[in-house]
C-alpha cells in the first residue's frame, strides 16, 4: 500500500485540490450574491424603446441600444441608476408608433422614450411626450419640419436633413449644372428638406424647374409613369430623397427604362446614402454611377472593435439575418442610449413618479394621462450632456445634434467608393486631414476622385439633353414688313413651307454650329392666319414665358422688364438707341461767311487786344521813337496802324525799346496762331462739304412739338411717351422707304422731324440714305440684340459662349458683309469726308490772350515804375503853392516831351552836327513833323515856373535869360527833373 502511495502521489494531494475548488466556488457564489445585493440597491429608470421590430433595421437599432447600456454600466458599475428598457413594436406605421408610446407613458410610466424611427412617427410621439413631460430621444428622425414642434422634450440625436443640402449644392456647383429635379417621397421625411434644398441650389445659381413626388407605397407602374414624364424634360440631374426600400425600387425602374444611361446624373441624399454600403449587389447593379451623400463617421479603434463585437452578438441573437451592416443610424442609437444613461445618473434619485394632469384629453382613453415629475430634470440633464461618442462628438444645441462632415460616394461595380468630402469649415475637399484648411472659392472646383457616371461614362454629363422623343425646339421669330435684313419670313407656295432668313438667323445658326452637341429646332413665325404680325416684340417674348415657344430668335433687345420673365444670351449687336435726322449743307453763298470762322466773342476780344497792344506800344515808344511822335491824330493813327498791321505782318514802324520788343515777340506769336486758325477754318467752310443735322437734341423736338417716328411694334414708342411725347406726335414707321418719305416731308408738312430706334436698324437706314440723314446719339442706353430663352434654361450659358465665339471671329464679319454690304458701298461713294466745321471760340485761345495781356501789363508796370523813379523829385516839391494836380500835369508834360537822353536822339544829334558846348538842341531841320507845343529848345536848362496865374511853362535860355528870382517862385530846373546827358559830359 505504501508502495502504491509512493508510486501515485496524486492520491495524497486529491483532498487538498478538492478543498481548494470548494473554496473557489464558494467565493464566486458569495461575490455573485454580493453583486446581486448591490444590483438590488440600484435605482431603476424605466425607458421605452419604439422601433420597427419587423424590419432588420429595427432589430439592428435595438441591439445597439442594448449593447450601449452593457458597455456603459460595465465601465460605470458604481453608478446608482440603471436604465430598464421596455421595447415596443411600431409596426412600421404612425398609429402603431403612437399607440406604443401611449402605452409606455400611460401604463409603464417610462421616464424617456428612445425612438421612434421615422419622422412621421416622431411628429405624433413628440406631441405625446410634450404633454406627459417625457423626453423623446430620436436617433433617426431627420426631417427639418420636426423643429417646428419646438418641444423642450424632443431631442434629435442625428443630423437634420437641412445640414446636407449644402453638400448637395456644392456638388451641383462643382460640375456647373444649372437645372436639378428633386425626386422625393410624399411624406414628412420627403417634404421637409425640399425648401432648404431649393434655397441651397439657388445660392449656387441652380434651379429646380420641376419637383417629382413619389407616394410612399408607390407601385412599379406609378414609378414608371413618373420616370417617363421626367424623360420628356430637358433636365438630366436628379436628386433622390427617400428611404432605401423605395429608393431601390426607383432605381430598378430607372435602369429598366434606360434612365441609367450616359448623360444622366443621379444624387441620393443620406436617407439612402447612409445605407449604400449595406445594399446588396443586385440593388447596386441598377445604381451604377450614382453619387450619394453619407454622414461621415471618424474611424477609431473603439469603432472598429465595437463593430466586430456587435456583429458577433447580432448574429447570435438573429441567426436568420445574414450580411448585416452597421450604418450611422445604429451608431447614433448607441450614443443616444449612452447619453440617456449619463443624464439619468446626473438626475440621481429624484422622484420618478407621475402626477395627475391639470387638464385632460378629450379622448376617453387618455383621461388618466399623467405628467412625469422626472421629465423636466432629465430633459435639462440631456441638454447639458457632452461626451465623445462612438459616432463622434456628442453635443446637443437646442435639442439638436450639431452638424458633422459628409462623404461623397460613387457606386461603381459591386461596391461604393469615397470620392470627396464636405465639411462645414472647408466645403468640398478631396481628402480629410488635420492640415487641410483650404476653402473653395466661388471660382474653384474640387478635384474629385475618379467618377464612373451612369452608362460607365468617364466624362461629366452636361446635365441636360434635348428630349429623345424627336421633339424639336420651337423657336419664335418676328414677322416684319421693313428692316427685313435682320429677320425675313418668306412663304414658298410651291412647297407650302416657310423660309426664315436674315442677319439674326445666320448668327443663331453659326452659334448652334459651335455647340459641342446637336440642337434640333424649327422656326415658327409669330403671325396671324393672314400672315401679319401677331403682336409686338413684348408679346413675342412673353410667349416664351407662357411656354408656347422654347426660344425667340430675331432682333430682340435685352430689356429689364423682359428679363423678369425670360433669360437672354449675350448680345450679338451694338447697343443703344439713336435718333436719325435730315442733314443740311451749310456751304451756302453768304456775304458774311468770312466772319463765321470765329465766334463773336473771339472777334471782339481780338479787336480789343489790337487796340490795347497799340496803346501799350505807343506808351513804351512815345518818348524815344520819332515814329510815335507828332500831332495827336498822327500818333493815334500810327499806333492803330502799327497794331493792326501785325495781323498781316506788314508794319514798317520800328520799335526801339526792349520792353516793346519783348511785347511784340509775344503778340506776333498770338497773331500768327489766330491768323492760321482763321485761315484753316475759313478754308474748311468754303471748300469742305458741311453736313449739319437739323436737330441735335431730342428735347428740341419735344419743345418744338415736332412729329417723331419709331419702328412699328418696338418698345421705343414707350420710351418716347415716358419722355413726354404725345401720342399724336408719334408716327409708326414700317419700311425704310416710308421712313425716308416721312423725313423728307418734315414735321410741318405731316411727316416727321426725326426717327428714333436702335443702332443696328438705324445704321442700316443711314447706310441706304447716307447723303440725306445722319445719326445723333446714342440718346438711350440698351444692351443690344440677343436670343430669348426660358428662365434658367441650361441653353443660355452654352449659347452665350457660342455667341461670343462667333462675334469675336471672322464669322460675324462675313455675316455682316452678306447682309449689310450696301453700307460699305455708300461709304465708298463719298469721296469727301463729312465734317461739321464749327466756329472757333474764345475758349480755344484764352490762354494766348492771357499771356499777351499779362506781358502788356507787366511792360507798362516796368515802364511806369522806371519813369516815376527817374522823375520822383517833381512829385516831392514841398511848396504848397504847387498843387498835386500841377505836379501830375508836369509829369504828363515831361512824358510828352522827348527823352533827350535816349540813344536814338543822341544818334540823331550826331548826324545833324550838334553836340558842342553851347550848341542849342533843336529839332532837326529835316524833321517831317513840327515840334510838340510843349517842346523846348534849350538843351541845357529848362525851368518850369509854376506861379500864380501862369498856366503854361515859361522858357529861359542863354539868349534871353529872364529868370524870376527864386525867392518869389518855385523854380524846378531841368537839371532837377531831367539830366541833360550832353551837359553832364561837358561838365
Amino acid at each position: 500500500m505504501n508502495m502504491n502511495i509512493k508510486k501515485n502521489p496524486t492520491i495524497i494531494l486529491a483532498p487538498f485540490i478538492l478543498l481548494r475548488f470548494l473554496f473557489f466556488f464558494s467565493w464566486i457564489f458569495s461575490m455573485a450574491a454580493a453583486a446581486a445585493a448591490v444590483e438590488n440597491t440600484k435605482i431603476p429608470v424605466h425607458v421605452g424603446v419604439v422601433v420597427d421590430l419587423d424590419a432588420p433595421s429595427g432589430k439592428t437599432y435595438l441591439s445597439c441600444i442594448k449593447m450601449a447600456l452593457q458597455d456603459f454600466y460595465a465601465s460605470h458599475a458604481h453608478f446608482n441608476t440603471r436604465l430598464v428598457l421596455h421595447t415596443r413594436n411600431s409596426n412600421q406605421t404612425v398609429v402603431g408608433a403612437a399607440a406604443a408610446a401611449l402605452d409606455l407613458i400611460k401604463n409603464v410610466q417610462v421616464q424617456a422614450i428612445l425612438g421612434p424611427v421615422t419622422s412621421m412617427q416622431a411628429s405624433f410621439v413628440v406631441n405625446l411626450g410634450d404633454e406627459a413631460h417625457v423626453p423623446i430621444v430620436s436617433f433617426s428622425a431627420s426631417s427639418p419640419s420636426l423643429a417646428s414642434l419646438r418641444s423642450p422634450y424632443f431631442f434629435r440625436v442625428t443630423q437634420t436633413d437641412s445640414y446636407q443640402v449644402k453638400a448637395i449644392s456644392s456638388i451641383v456647383k462643382n460640375f456647373g449644372w444649372r437645372q436639378v429635379v428633386p425626386i422625393y417621397v410624399d411624406n414628412t421625411f420627403g417634404e421637409g428638406v425640399i425648401p432648404f434644398l431649393v434655397d441651397a441650389l439657388q445660392e449656387v445659381d441652380a434651379h429646380a424647374p420641376y419637383r417629382s413626388v413619389i407616394p410612399p407605397s408607390a407601385t412599379d407602374e406609378q414609378i414608371e409613369k413618373e420616370l417617363y414624364k421626367l424623360m420628356t424634360m430637358q433636365t438630366r440631374v436628379f436628386i433622390v430623397h427617400m428611404m432605401p426600400h423605395l429608393c431601390s425600387k426607383l432605381f430598378a425602374m430607372a435602369n429598366k427604362i434606360g434612365m441609367m444611361s450616359e448623360g444622366y446624373v443621379w444624387i441620393t441624399t443620406n436617407g439612402a446614402g447612409n445605407r449604400l454600403r449595406s445594399l446588396g449587389p443586385v440593388v447596386l447593379s441598377s445604381m451604377q454611377g450614382v453619387l450619394g451623400v453619407e454622414t461621415e463617421v471618424p474611424t477609431t479603434m473603439e469603432l472598429t472593435e465595437f463593430k466586430v463585437r456587435w456583429k458577433r452578438q447580432f448574429q447570435q441573437d438573429n441567426p436568420a439575418i445574414i450580411d448585416v451592416y452597421m450604418d450611422v443610424i445604429g451608431l447614433r442609437a448607441y450614443d443616444a442610449a449612452f447619453a440617456l444613461a449619463l443624464a439619468a445618473e446626473q438626475v440621481g434619485d429624484t422622484s420618478f413618479g407621475f402626477q395627475e394632469r391639470n387638464g385632460s384629453f378629450s379622448s376617453t382613453d387618455l383621461d388618466t394621462f399623467k405628467v412625469s415629475q422626472y421629465g423636466p430634470k432629465l430633459a435639462q440633464a440631456l441638454s447639458n450632456t457632452r461626451f465623445k461618442g462612438i459616432a463622434g462628438d456628442f453635443s446637443l444645441d437646442c435639442g439638436q445634434l450639431q452638424s458633422s462632415r459628409f462623404q461623397i460616394l460613387n457606386v461603381n461595380g459591386d461596391g461604393v467608393r469615397t470620392i470627396a468630402f464636405w465639411t462645414p469649415e472647408n466645403g468640398m475637399v478631396k481628402t480629410l486631414s488635420s492640415t487641410n484648411t483650404s476653402i473653395l472659392s466661388t471660382s474653384e472646383k474640387c478635384d474629385f476622385g475618379p467618377i464612373i457616371w451612369p452608362g460607365d461614362s468617364l466624362s461629366v454629363p452636361k446635365g441636360w439633353e434635348i428630349p429623345t422623343s424627336g421633339k424639336k425646339l420651337k423657336i419664335g421669330v418676328p414677322v416684319k414688313v421693313g428692316f427685313t435684313e435682320f429677320v425675313k419670313v418668306t412663304k414658298i407656295p410651291s412647297t407650302n413651307r416657310t423660309d426664315v432668313t436674315g442677319f439674326s438667323i445666320d448668327v443663331f445658326n453659326a452659334a448652334v454650329d459651335v455647340l459641342p452637341y446637336a440642337l434640333p429646332f424649327e422656326f415658327i413665325p409669330f403671325e396671324n392666319p393672314d400672315g401679319t404680325s401677331a403682336g409686338t416684340y413684348n408679346d413675342l417674348v412673353y410667349q416664351v414665358y407662357l411656354e408656347k415657344y422654347d426660344a425667340v430668335v430675331g432682333d430682340t433687345t435685352i430689356r429689364a422688364n423682359r428679363s423678369l420673365y425670360v433669360d437672354f444670351t449675350m448680345p450679338y449687336t451694338e447697343s443703344g438707341v439713336v435718333m436719325v435726322v435730315p442733314i443740311r449743307d451749310n456751304r451756302r453763298k453768304c456775304a458774311w461767311v468770312f466772319l463765321k470762322p470765329l465766334t463773336w466773342d473771339l472777334w471782339l476780344t481780338t479787336f480789343c487786344f489790337f487796340i490795347f497792344i497799340g496803346f501799350v506800344v505807343w506808351v513804351l515808344e512815345h518818348r524815344i521813337n520819332e515814329d510815335f511822335r507828332g500831332p495827336p491824330s498822327h500818333q493815334v493813327g500810327t499806333s492803330f496802324w502799327f497794331s493792326f498791321s501785325t495781323m498781316v505782318f506788314s508794319h514798317r514802324e520800328r520799335v526801339v525799346s526792349n520792353l516793346a520788343r519783348f511785347l511784340m515777340i509775344i503778340w506776333v506769336f498770338v497773331v500768327l496762331v489766330l491768323t492760321q486758325s482763321y485761315t484753316a477754318n475759313l478754308a474748311s467752310l468754303l471748300t469742305v462739304e458741311q453736313l449739319q443735322p437739323t436737330v441735335t437734341d431730342i428735347k428740341d423736338l419735344l419743345r418744338n412739338g415736332d412729329n417723331v417716328g419709331y419702328i412699328e411694334n418696338t418698345y421705343v414708342c414707350e420710351i418716347l411717351k415716358q419722355l413726354g411725347f404725345d401720342n399724336s406726335k408719334l408716327k409708326p414707321i414700317k419700311t425704310m422707304e416710308e421712313c425716308d418719305e416721312a423725313l423728307s416731308k418734315g414735321s410741318a408738312k405731316g411727316g416727321i422731324a426725326a426717327v428714333v430706334d436702335e443702332i443696328p436698324n438705324m445704321k442700316l437706314f443711314v447706310a441706304k440714305y447716307c447723303s440725306k440723314y445722319t445719326m445723333i446719339g446714342p440718346i438711350f442706353k440698351t444692351d443690344g440684340f440677343a436670343f430669348v430663352f426660358p428662365k434658367h434654361s441650361p441653353l443660355v450659358p452654352d449659347l452665350s459662349r457660342a455667341v461670343l465665339n462667333v462675334t469675336e471671329g471672322e464669322k460675324i464679319m462675313n455675316i455682316e458683309n452678306k447682309w449689310f454690304s450696301q453700307e460699305s458701298k455708300c461709304e465708298d461713294k463719298s469721296t469727301t469726308p463729312r465734317v461739321s466745321s464749327n466756329s472757333l471760340g474764345l475758349e480755344s485761345f484764352w490762354g494766348l490772350f492771357l499771356i499777351a495781356g499779362m506781358a502788356s501789363i507787366l511792360a507798362l508796370i516796368i515802364f511806369l515804375a522806371s519813369f516815376l523813379y527817374k522823375h520822383r523829385h517833381v512829385l516831392k516839391q514841398s511848396d504848397s503853392r504847387a498843387s498835386k494836380w500841377r505836379r501830375v500835369r508836369a509829369m504828363f508834360e515831361i512824358f510828352n516831351d522827348k527823352d533827350i537822353s535816349s540813344h536814338t536822339f543822341k544818334s540823331s544829334q550826331q548826324r545833324d552836327g550838334i553836340g558842342g558846348v553851347g550848341d542849342e538842341v533843336k529839332a532837326s531841320p529835316n524833321s517831317n513833323w513840327p515840334e510838340s507845343p510843349f517842346s523846348y529848345l534849350d538843351h541845357t536848362d529848362k525851368d518850369f515856373v509854376l506861379s500864380e496865374g501862369q498856366q503854361t511853362p515859361s522858357t529861359t535860355s542863354h539868349a534871353s535869360p529872364e529868370i524870376v528870382p527864386k525867392s518869389e517862385l518855385d523854380i524846378i530846373t531841368v537839371q532837377e527833373m531831367h539830366t541833360n546827358p550832353v551837359t553832364d559830359r561837358l561838365a
